[in-house]
């Protein structure tokens, strides 16, 4: 797969929580009930998604792979450090 426009959504409800679903097929392939604790999803951005594209907390190739298996991939905060 060498590239693929996906949308992000942020969660009303839990801070530095993202879905991540292809454009073209929205959000179709995420469950009911993850809704539940994510809330209603806010449209974020629009990006190409590539292997080689960094993204901040994630790995472009378990995204690509999350899409693929699931249809969508569910981005959590980082751990946080212990002070």
């Amino acid at each position: 797969m060498s590239g693929v426009l996906v949308q992000v959504y942020r969660s009303p409800r839990r801070a530095d929580t993202y879905l991540i679903t292809e454009k073209a097929k929205g959000l179709t392939a995420v469950p009911e009930a993850l809704f539940g604790t994510f809330g209603t999803p806010e449209p974020a951005f629009v990006f190409l998604l590539t292997t080689e594209r960094a993204l901040a907390h994630s790995n472009p190739a378990l995204v690509f792979e999350a899409l693929q298996e699931k249809g969508f991939y569910l981005q959590l905060p980082p751990p946080k450090a212990e002070a």
